[in-house]
């Protein structure tokens, strides 16, 4: 349920376009990121921080879209985000904080290595998304990019986390 309720404002972005164009699902976006966080608000659950990082940046972002009419703008949007968690993560290490370990301790216990492993493999993998999701951007139509957007981007994360996931099945220690 958590990723479909993170996954809420890209499937309507998604719709909207299918629908209208992607003005129309930009502003869709906005407003769908919008009532996400007030969803949350009005329930009194928390809100990560990430999550309002991504509200910020598509309201940024999208908000340029719609004003100058210019879709370059929300093409952007999953890059800087991207880009944004890549840089968390290294400023994390670089200051001695693996925010991975951070997020994650509580699910499981793992040998230190393989949680330096672990932060530096999300690094990659959020910078390699950021740089695929500029070429797709630019090398390909807007209506494949906003397929990439959702069905790509989707596609590439489950394969990595299940990766991850079965990388990391052989080293989670037994708590005594």
């Amino acid at each position: 349920m958590k990723l479909l309720f993170d996954l809420f404002p890209v499937i309507l972005f998604f719709v909207a376009y299918k629908v209208a164009d992607l003005y129309v699902a930009t502003g869709v976006a906005i407003a769908a990121s919008i009532a996400q966080i007030l969803w949350l608000k009005l329930r009194a659950r928390p809100i990560e921080v990430m999550q309002w990082a991504s509200l910020a940046i598509i309201v940024v972002f999208g908000g340029m879209t719609l004003l100058f009419h210019d879709e370059t703008f929300i093409k952007w949007k999953p890059t800087v985000l991207y880009g944004l968690f890549a840089g968390t993560l290294v400023v994390g290490q670089v200051l001695g904080r693996n925010l991975i370990k951070a997020l994650m301790t509580k699910q499981m216990s793992l040998p230190e290595p393989i949680w330096l492993k672990l932060n530096w493999a999300w690094i990659v993998f959020f910078a390699a998304m950021a740089a695929l999701n500029l070429l797709v951007a630019y090398r390909f139509s807007t209506d494949t990019w906003v397929n990439f957007k959702l069905f790509g981007t989707l596609g590439l994360t489950l394969a990595f986390v299940i990766a991850q996931a079965l990388y990391v099945g052989r080293y989670v220690q037994e708590e005594n």
